[in-house]
């Protein structure tokens, strides 16, 4: 995942992108970049952040750096910006998303452009630049980006600096938001933010929220739109459950308050099926538990209480080291315990998601070593059951490593997990759906376990639902 976010103004400009790209570091802890022009070159500078946050490795550029339009990156992927001085002019761009035909497009890319890519030290190439490849394949920007669009299986939104302005472009099917945002004390200027929060304290508000597909250009004193949206969207339901920063909006649902209705659903559900246990405490999981938990709390009436205190000054986020045995140190490192509100209690968690489950039963075992007297557990979306094709949110190391997967190759016997053979286990009222959880259940040594229904989690998200992507849940596109 990548945070991005562009700015154009008449007067200086790196402030505001320095401060609205940094407040996007919760999507990425690799990579940070901004590229500013000044009307006649680029400046660019990206750097490592996997051991120090944003801002520390680009403060310096506040003073250094001047220009009137720019754009920056967080990354957990590539480097970017990508600068490319081709045919069709000199421009840079940033992008947030998957494309699964790469190697098609670059091949084709290739024979029919006589393109060349740049190997990363991975041996990977870059995703942002054979974006940068689609675009020139066109006699002008916009008609690039159309043409980038129809070309990617996948998802891509991405801001393009061209033309002494930005091209803001929302992914073809919206599975990623972009918003522009307007100075509002009376100053000429506009931005163009994945979250909707990273620029209110900068002194924009929301001036439009791309749909699905929609193409606008932004100067410094307006925006025009290229390309309308399309009437189809499919947004990804995780940015509410657990990606997003909780003061964003989306789609008029701000993601704090969507979580703390899922949590209220959690409990409704426990109490109509008769499965709300008793407990002393309700608790969740941070961060993005913790307002999940709350909203369980205010229905069922049970304490809220924050037995798990996190440690964030130091502590980056869990899932980023890619060695397992390191991301669950992390994890144990980050979490400290409030041990009298653990022993001989009993307590009930809610976390937003269960993928692998490794770190989840390191936890609970931990509270066990603590004196609690029950952990019961409940998740506010569905068992994860397909790994995310468009954005890598819930993408395990290996396609069966979700801890429901693995429940139900030890049901069936087999690691031959097919459509047809999985299609069971998806039915929330199957007898195979409750042995999976009950498997489950025992694995992460838990009292109880109830996952959320889909249908209540996208009733929680309070937008049509045909608008919601649930490919990780159903493994329907």
């Amino acid at each position: 995942m990548s945070g991005i976010f562009g700015v154009c103004s008449y007067n200086e400009c790196v402030a505001d992108l320095f401060f609205g790209t940094d407040y996007h570091s919760h999507l990425g802890t690799r990579r940070g970049g901004m590229a500013i022009f000044d009307g006649q070159h680029y400046n660019r500078a990206i750097h490592n952040i996997e051991n120090s946050p944003f801002r520390t490795k680009f403060e310096t550029y506040l003073s250094e750096m001047r220009g009137f339009v720019g754009i920056g990156c967080i990354s957990n992927d590539h480097p970017q910006p990508i600068i490319l001085n081709s045919r069709i002019g000199t421009f840079a761009v940033v992008s947030v998303g998957r494309i699964n035909n790469k190697k098609q497009l670059i091949r084709e890319l290739m024979d029919k452009n006589n393109a060349y890519f740049t190997e990363m030290s991975s041996g990977n190439i870059n995703d942002t630049e054979v974006v940068a490849s689609l675009i020139c394949c066109k006699d002008n920007i916009p008609e690039g980006i159309k043409y980038a669009q129809s070309k990617i299986q996948g998802s891509m939104t991405m801001i393009v600096s061209a033309d002494s302005g930005l091209y803001a472009a929302r992914d073809k099917w919206g599975r990623t938001p972009l918003f522009i945002g307007k100075k509002a004390d009376g100053e000429n200027g506009f931005c163009a933010s994945l979250e909707s929060f990273a620029y209110i304290n900068l002194g924009y508000q929301t001036h439009h929220e791309l749909g699905a597909g929609e193409i606008v250009f932004i100067t410094a004193d307006k925006m025009t739109q290229i390309s309308p949206p399309q009437n189809q969207m499919k947004m990804c339901s995780f940015l509410w459950m657990y990606y997003s920063f909780p003061a964003s909006d989306y789609e008029g649902v701000n993601v704090e308050d969507m979580r703390y209705g899922c949590g209220a659903s959690l409990a409704r559900q426990d109490i109509a099926q008769g499965t709300a246990p008793n407990v002393d405490y309700v608790a969740g999981i941070p961060d993005s538990g913790t307002p999940h938990a709350i909203g369980y709390a205010n229905e069922s009436k049970i304490p809220f209480v924050r037995p798990l205190i996190k440690y964030t000054p130091t502590w980056t986020r869990s899932f980023t080291p890619k060695d397992q045995k390191v991301r669950e140190q992390v994890a144990k490192m980050k979490l400290t315990p409030a041990s009298s509100l653990i022993k001989d209690k009993k307590l009930l968690f809610v976390e937003d998601s269960i993928v692998r489950g490794t770190q989840m039963r390191g936890l609970m075992d931990r509270m066990m070593s603590y004196g609690a007297k029950e952990l019961h557990a409940r998740v506010g979306c569905p068992p994860v059951l397909f790994d995310c094709k468009y954005l890598n949110f819930t993408r395990p190391l290996t396609k069966n490593d979700t801890i429901s997967r693995r429940s139900i190759m030890s049901l069936e016997g087999t690691s031959d997990l097919c459509d047809a053979r999985i299609a069971p286990y998806i039915d929330e009222n199957s007898k195979q759906y409750k042995d999976m959880t009950a498997k489950i259940q025992k694995d992460l040594n838990l009292s109880s376990l109830q996952y959320h229904s889909l249908d209540g989690m996208l009733s929680s998200v309070g937008i049509d639902k045909n608008k919601l992507c649930t490919y990780c849940w159903n493994g329907k596109e």
